[in-house]
C-alpha cells in the first residue's frame, strides 16, 4: 500500500456502487456482522455517494442523504488513520451546502463520536443499537 492523498469522487449508485459496495460489505458485513440484508437500502438509488480513491484504489465510502443525513461512511481497516474518513466527510459536508442544506445528521458509532465531533457534530438524545451497534445521533447546523 503506497499513500498518496486520496481522490474523492462525488455521484449516484448507478455511477459508484461498484466501487462503494464492496467496501461496504468488507467493514460492516465482513468485520462488523451487520446482517448482509440490512446494508444494501432503498436510500441507496435516492442518496449522493462519495468514493475515495487512492493510487486508482477505491478504499472508503459514505452517502449523504436527500434529508440531510450522512451515512454508511466506511473505510478499508488498510487505510484507517490516513485521513480518508476525513475527506469523505469533508466532501459529503461540502455537497449538503452546495445543495443549501443547514442541518446535517448522523447515527455515529459510539466509538467513532469523537471524530464527528471534530467536524462540530453534536451528540443528541441517548445511546441506541442499529444493527447490533451502540449508536447515537449527531447534528451538524450551520
Amino acid at each position: 500500500m503506497s499513500g498518496g492523498a486520496p481522490t474523492i469522487r462525488l455521484g449516484t449508485w448507478d455511477a459508484l456502487s461498484a466501487q462503494a459496495s464492496p467496501i461496504r460489505f468488507a467493514v460492516f458485513v465482513a468485520e462488523q456482522k451487520v446482517p448482509a440484508e440490512l446494508e444494501l437500502d432503498a436510500f441507496d438509488a435516492l442518496s449522493c455517494h462519495a468514493v475515495a480513491w487512492v493510487d486508482g484504489v477505491p478504499v472508503g465510502t459514505g452517502r449523504l442523504l436527500p434529508d440531510g443525513h450522512i451515512g454508511r461512511m466506511a473505510v478499508l481497516a488498510g487505510w484507517r488513520g490516513r485521513g480518508i474518513g476525513a475527506a469523505l466527510l469533508t466532501a459529503l459536508m461540502a455537497e449538503a451546502a452546495r445543495r443549501g442544506m443547514r442541518r446535517l445528521v448522523l447515527n455515529a458509532q459510539t466509538h467513532a463520536m469523537d471524530f464527528y465531533a471534530g467536524f462540530g457534530f453534536v451528540p443528541e438524545g441517548a445511546e441506541f443499537e442499529e444493527a447490533g451497534l451502540p449508536h447515537r445521533t449527531m447534528t451538524r447546523s450551520r
